[in-house]
C-alpha cells in the first residue's frame, strides 16, 4: 500500500513567528498607502495532511440514465459543459471539495477509449463521436480549476441497464465481439465476472483513463455481481465449469473472482500512479449478526458477502483500498439497519488499518422518503454528521447525488452547510509523500479593495492549488503559531491558476498565510503571515 494517510500531529510544526520582528510591519502594516509584501517563505512552518484540516466532502454526479450529467443524451458540446461547469460551481458554493463523476456507466465511456465505445448516455448514441472535444479530459481541467478534487466512477460490469439484445450495442462493442464474456440476467447484459477475460479487460479499460488522466481517484458503488431477482439464478455455470478450480462452493468462487479484481486493480493503480486513491462505496451491510457474529447488528434484506459476492470486510483488512464509502441510506434509529449502528461498525473495520472511511449519505431520501419519518425532519442529515463526530475514524461524507443536493428540499442543505460546512476544507491526502513537492507562493501581498481584503501572491508551478489560512491577531498580538493554520482558520481553497483571493470579511487585524497544494493534497511550507488591510 501507499503511505498511511493519517500522520499523527507531531508533524505539525510549532514555530512561532513574531509579527513586528520576523515582518517588519511596524507603521506599514497601518498604512493604506502602500501595499504589504513579505519575504521568502516560512519554512518551518507546514500543516500536517490530516482531518479535520483535510476532510472528504465529495457529491455523486451520475450519468447512468442521465440522473445528474447529462440532463439528456445528445446535448452538444457547449450545452454536455456548460451543465458541467454549473454542477461544479455549485458544489463548490455549497461547501463541498471533491466530485465523483460516472465516466463508464454502462461498459461504454465519457472518453475517447480504444477499448470501448462512446457512452450513448452522452453522445445519444453509442459510439458516435464526442463533437470535438474529450468530456473527461473537460471534467478533470475543470475540477481542478476550482480546487475541487476528480474521483472517476466505473461500473465494472454492466453492460446494459435495460434489454439483453447486444444488436443494441455499438458494432465493436467487446460484448458483441466477445459474446462469451456476457450473460443475461433481471432482463439486463451483463460482463460475468468468473470470465478472466473481463477482469483483463475491466482492469484495462479503468487504467487507461488512469494512465490518460489527471484524476485524483478511482470509484466503485456497489454493483459488482448484481442484486439478486427473485426466482432467477446467476447463469455462470459455463464459467464456473471453465475456471471455477479447485473451488468446491461456487460462492466461494464468485467472492475470489472479485477479490482479484480489486486487489489487481489496487496493485496496478498504485504502481502507475501511487497518489491516486482507489476506492469503494458499497451497500453498507457486509453480513447480518444473525448471519456472522462479526456482522453488524443489523436485519438488512441484503447482504454484500452473501449476495453481492464483494468481501468488502477482507478489502479494508487486507488494505486493497485506500478508502471505503458504505452508503449507509438509513436513518438514526431504523431498526433493521440504523445509521447510529453501522456508522460504529464500519469504524471498527478500519481502525488500525490505512483505509480511510468515508460515509454516503442519502441525501434524495430527505423529503421524499417514507421508509421511516425521520426523513421528513430536515435536521436529520445534519444529525447524521453530528453522530459522525464521535467517531475520528470518519473522516468524511459523500451525498447522492447531485440533483438531490440542488434541490435542498425542506432546506436541508442550508441547515447542514451552516452547521457543519461554514468554513472550507482541503481535499484528503490519501498517500502523501508521493507526489513531488511544491514551493511555498511568496510575495504574499494584501490591499483593501470595495470588495474587501485582496490577497495575492506568486508561485513558480502552474499546476499547484492554494490554501488561504485567516487569523485573528487580536487574541495574541505579534505572534501567529504554525498551529494555528488549522481548519477553523481556513477561508479558501483555491484552484490550479489562482493567485489571488477576496476576502470579503477581512479586517485590519487579520494575518493571512496562503499555502500550495502538490497533487496529493498535501501542503508547501507556509508563507509568511501578511497583516490584513
Amino acid at each position: 500500500m501507499p503511505a498511511p494517510h493519517r500522520l499523527p500531529r507531531t508533524a505539525l510544526a510549532s514555530a512561532v513567528i513574531p509579527l513586528g520582528a520576523a515582518l517588519a510591519l511596524g507603521s506599514a502594516a497601518t498604512s493604506q498607502a502602500a501595499p504589504t509584501t513579505t519575504a521568502a517563505p516560512w519554512t518551518s512552518c507546514s500543516p500536517a495532511p490530516e482531518a479535520p484540516l483535510h476532510e472528504m466532502r465529495g457529491v455523486w454526479i451520475a450519468s447512468v440514465a442521465n440522473i445528474d450529467w447529462p440532463s439528456r443524451p445528445g446535448l452538444s458540446p457547449e450545452q454536455a459543459q456548460a451543465e458541467l461547469v454549473a454542477w461544479y460551481d455549485e458544489a463548490k458554493a455549497n461547501g463541498l471539495n471533491s466530485v465523483v463523476v460516472q465516466i463508464r456507466p454502462t461498459a461504454d465511456t465519457f472518453w475517447p477509449s480504444e477499448l470501448e465505445p462512446s457512452s450513448a448516455w452522452l453522445t445519444g448514441e453509442q459510439g458516435a463521436d464526442f463533437g470535438g472535444w474529450d468530456p473527461t479530459a473537460f471534467a478533470v481541467e475543470q475540477a481542478h480549476a476550482r480546487g475541487l478534487d476528480f474521483h472517476a466512477w466505473f461500473n465494472p460490469y454492466r453492460v446494459t441497464l435495460t434489454g439483453t439484445d447486444p444488436t443494441v450495442l455499438a458494432e465493436d462493442h467487446p460484448a458483441r465481439v466477445n459474446p462469451d464474456w456476457t450473460v443475461e440476467y433481471g432482463g439486463k447484459l451483463y460482463y460475468d465476472p468468473g470470465v478472466p477475460a473481463v477482469r483483463e479487460h475491466t482492469t484495462a479499460v479503468i487504467m487507461e483513463a488512469v494512465e490518460r488522466y489527471d484524476i485524483d481517484g478511482v470509484h466503485f458503488d456497489d454493483y459488482f455481481y448484481p442484486y439478486p431477482v427473485a426466482g432467477q439464478e446467476f447463469p455462470d455455470d459455463a464459467s464456473y465449469a471453465e475456471f471455477g478450480g479447485d473451488f468446491e462452493d461456487r460462492d466461494d468462487w464468485r467472492r475470489d473472482n472479485i477479490n482479484q479484481l480489486i486487489e489487481g486493480l489496487s496493485e496496478q493503480i498504485s504502481a502507475a500512479k501511487p497518489h491516486v486513491a482507489f476506492g469503494v462505496s458499497p451497500f453498507a451491510v457486509w453480513r447480518n449478526a444473525g448471519t456472522d457474529p462479526a456482522g453488524s447488528d443489523t436485519t438488512a434484506g441484503a447482504q454484500t458477502y452473501d449476495d453481492l459476492y464483494a468481501d468488502t470486510r477482507l478489502w479494508v483488512q487486507e488494505e486493497w483500498l485506500d478508502y471505503v464509502l458504505p452508503q449507509v441510506y438509513w436513518s438514526i434509529g431504523f431498526a433493521p439497519a440504523a445509521y447510529d449502528v453501522l456508522v460504529p461498525w464500519w469504524s471498527e473495520q478500519v481502525e488500525g488499518t490505512d483505509v480511510a472511511l468515508w460515509i454516503g449519505q442519502a441525501t434524495y431520501k430527505v423529503g421524499t422518503s417514507t421508509q421511516s419519518p425521520e426523513w421528513s425532519n430536515p435536521e436529520e442529515m445534519v444529525r447524521h454528521l453530528d453522530f459522525n463526530e464521535q467517531y475520528p475514524q470518519v473522516t468524511g461524507d459523500v451525498y447522492f447525488s447531485a440533483k438531490d443536493v440542488r434541490a435542498n428540499r425542506l432546506d436541508h442543505w442550508d441547515l447542514l452547510q451552516e452547521q457543519h460546512y461554514a468554513n472550507p476544507a482541503l481535499p484528503p491526502a490519501l498517500n502523501p509523500g508521493t507526489t513531488d513537492e511544491v514551493a511555498a507562493p511568496t510575495a504574499v501581498r494584501t490591499d483593501r479593495t470595495a470588495e474587501g481584503t485582496q490577497v495575492s501572491w506568486s508561485h513558480e508551478g502552474e499546476d499547484a492549488g492554494f490554501a488561504v489560512y485567516r487569523i485573528d491577531d487580536r487574541r495574541a498580538p505579534g505572534l501567529v503559531d504554525c498551529a494555528d493554520l488549522d481548519a477553523d482558520s481556513l477561508v479558501a481553497v483555491l484552484g490550479t491558476g489562482d493567485t489571488d483571493w477576496v476576502d470579503p470579511e477581512g479586517e485590519r487585524h487579520d494575518v493571512y498565510v496562503v499555502t500550495a497544494l502538490a497533487v496529493d493534497n498535501t501542503q508547501s511550507t507556509a508563507s509568511r503571515p501578511v497583516r490584513g488591510r
